[in-house]
């Protein structure tokens, strides 16, 4: 509501936080500040400038815009190419997380960490923005996306096979938020994995998740139930790690050394494994 004239000054200036470090991202970092007209970009610089400790950068709207899409499309292409890795290093019958460890000691390469896919409401999501404004020209960004969303596919695939080779298997999904020790679920891989396990199998299957207070609606009429870790560990046969919660991955080796495991997250390095033996084609 306002009586006369108005000065108002709009600028689009993208949110660079993690959740549960919001408020202290929000000043530490540097900040985008895109004005619709300079005049905006100079209004909105003297607002943010009063908490903000990181540089504030000014520039135009479509630029700022542009650079928060970027900046989220950045790390859908790195994740993909690890995710990607990850399938390969199955069907070769390798250790992926020993293989990202060991090529990270390159000075020059810094793999990221494979996972069950993307989630959060930010990386999954602003890609396809680039995509839709330039189809013609963003094929690396179409394809990242794709090999993120088929890594979901393809961990629901591998724990169903694993669940229908027993029949008396119950099986604990580990995590349903898109990302560790927080409680959002928004685009979360994870929830997909879990709920598309809990249709198939109704209440052979059982969820943890210790930032959650009761199952998402998406479980209603599926028979899955929520229990903690210490059930897990009791009545379960076979972990799926979705989510690398510090909860997680503090469960020492003899409690789950004699059960079937399925991680997504690298969480349990220490985990008794049976590799595959699988002949290496070199080619000459």
């Amino acid at each position: 509501y306002c009586v006369g004239s108005a000065d108002v000054a709009i600028a689009y200036c993208p949110e660079r936080v993690l959740p549960g470090r919001i408020l202290v991202e929000l000043i530490d970092n540097d900040r985008v500040i895109g004005g619709i007209t300079p005049r905006c970009a100079r209004k909105a610089l003297q607002f943010y400038r009063r908490f903000v400790r990181g540089a504030c950068v000014t520039t135009t709207a479509k630029a700022a815009e542009m650079t928060k899409l970027s900046e989220n499309a950045f790390r859908d292409v790195n994740i993909a190419f690890a995710n990607e890795l990850s399938l390969v290093a199955e069907k070769m019958g390798v250790d992926v997380w020993e293989v990202i460890r060991l090529a990270n000691r390159h000075p020059r390469v810094n793999i990221l960490s494979p996972g069950p896919g993307v989630g959060g409401h930010c990386i999954a999501v602003d890609p396809w923005f680039l995509v839709s404004a330039a189809p013609d020209v963003t094929p690396l960004i179409r394809t990242a996306r794709e090999v993120n969303d088929g890594k979901v596919e393809h961990v629901i695939a591998t724990a169903a096979a694993m669940i229908e080779a027993d029949r008396h298997l119950r099986v604990a999904c580990m995590g349903l938020a898109f990302k560790a020790n927080i409680d959002d679920f928004r685009e979360s891989p994870a929830l997909r994995v879990a709920t598309a396990l809990a249709e198939r199998f109704g209440d052979r299957v059982a969820i943890v998740e210790p930032y959650a207070a009761a199952l998402p609606k998406a479980f209603d009429g599926t028979g899955a139930d929520l229990i903690d870790v210490d059930a897990a560990l009791e009545t379960c046969g076979l972990l799926i790690a979705l989510v690398d919660h510090d909860i997680f991955k503090s469960i020492p080796l003899d409690e789950r050394a004699d059960k079937q495991v399925y991680d997504t997250r690298g969480i349990w390095p220490d985990q008794p494994r049976i590799v595959p033996s699988l002949p290496l084609k070199l080619a000459v």
